[in-house]
């Protein structure tokens, strides 16, 4: 059954690369918006760079689009620059879409939402678990930006919304910046070759504290039911797989995994983009040993992103009782997240096969 035509922007970031492939499976029509589009089969690609406005109304010009899914950004020097860049793609696609076909607009930000910028990380001092309903924390955000942009939009046009606020994301990507299951699989893989230690790079307070991650095709779930089922539209919904956990157990399950002895963290984090600084090469002789696919460990590691989130000073766990309340059940266990990513990287040969000792 034919549900409608959705835009997906970004549809080749870990977010909207599994949303889009989703929905065409679940019977939409998708059109797949990105700066560099990749042949990918059941998705319609459109090439604009939405900072480019003209070019942004001739590429999306008479696309019959119902539902629109932003689930991309770009990156600046500071949050002023990015509130200023990300909120002109915002606009620019608005103002570049047939508002007299289009019904639903849906928004994928995420839990910086509570923990501030990257400039100000951890600086709110937001109680957890993070409820839809805290207030905003203090100063420049960019996904607050996104937010407005889209209630303007939505008003001006008549639209139902969603906004998504996902933690930390795994899932099936390939050169994205927001990638911890491929980053953490590259080092993993790098230890066991060179016989590095598998020592965790991140605080105590994240090595120690309850924290929850998710799974971008429970992600992909949810914004098609957020946008499509009755009652739920105009609603900020957390989400993350429903389980919570602590790495210094899922740490050495992951060593367990590639048959590495897993160890802590040091009193003070060690930041994998130092540890990693200089490794190309010797991810290129893993690619040409073993027949890679990809020997460029910049295209599939994101060291400073997963710095981020294991270096963290503060618990991270997210309330979903908001979307259980509206009827969305679905949960994954993030272990299974994790190992079942690490089983498709080796059967695609993006990282080398995973032996135990």
């Amino acid at each position: 059954m034919q549900k409608g035509t959705a835009l997906v922007v970004g549809a080749t970031g870990i977010v909207g690369g599994n949303l889009a492939a989703y929905l065409a499976a679940s019977g939409w029509t998708v059109y797949g918006l990105s700066r560099r589009p990749a042949d990918t089969g059941g998705i319609i690609p459109v090439q604009a760079d939405l900072l480019d406005a003209r070019a942004t109304a001739e590429a999306l010009a008479g696309l019959p689009v119902t539902h629109v899914f932003f689930c991309t950004w770009t990156a600046r020097d500071s949050e002023a620059e990015n509130e200023k860049a990300n909120g002109a793609m915002m606009r620019n696609l608005f103002d570049a879409l047939d508002e007299t076909r289009l019904r639903h607009a849906s928004l994928v930000t995420g839990t910086k939402q509570y923990l501030g910028s990257f400039e100000a990380y951890g600086s709110g001092n937001v109680e957890t678990p993070f409820r839809e309903s805290a207030e905003r924390v203090p100063g420049p955000n960019f996904y607050y930006v996104l937010e407005d942009i889209l209630l303007e939009n939505a008003r001006r046009y008549g639209l139902s919304w969603n906004v998504h606020r996902p933690h930390t994301l795994i899932g099936y990507a390939r050169g994205n910046a927001m990638n911890m299951g491929v980053t953490l699989a590259a080092y993993a893989s790098i230890c066991k070759a060179t016989g590095r230690a598998f020592k965790f790079p991140g605080s105590q307070t994240q090595w120690n504290a309850l924290t929850d991650l998710t799974d971008a095709l429970l992600l992909a779930r949810q914004m098609e039911w957020a946008a499509i089922s009755p009652g739920t539209q105009n609603q900020a919904f957390n989400s993350v797989n429903g389980d919570v956990f602590r790495w210094r157990r899922l740490w050495q399950e992951i060593g367990e995994y590639f048959g590495l002895e897993a160890e802590g963290p040091d009193e003070t984090p060690q930041p994998l983009q130092q540890q990693m600084d200089g490794i190309e090469s010797t991810w290129a002789e893993l690619a040409e040993t073993h027949g890679l696919v990809e020997s460029d460990i910049g295209r599939l590691a994101s060291w400073w992103h997963s710095d981020g989130d294991l270096g963290r000073e503060q618990e991270c766990v997210n309330d979903i009782n908001k979307s259980r309340n509206f009827g969305f059940m679905d949960h994954r266990e993030t272990r299974s997240s994790f190992f079942d990513l690490f089983d498709r990287l080796a059967a695609e040969r993006l990282i080398p096969p995973i032996q135990a000792d």
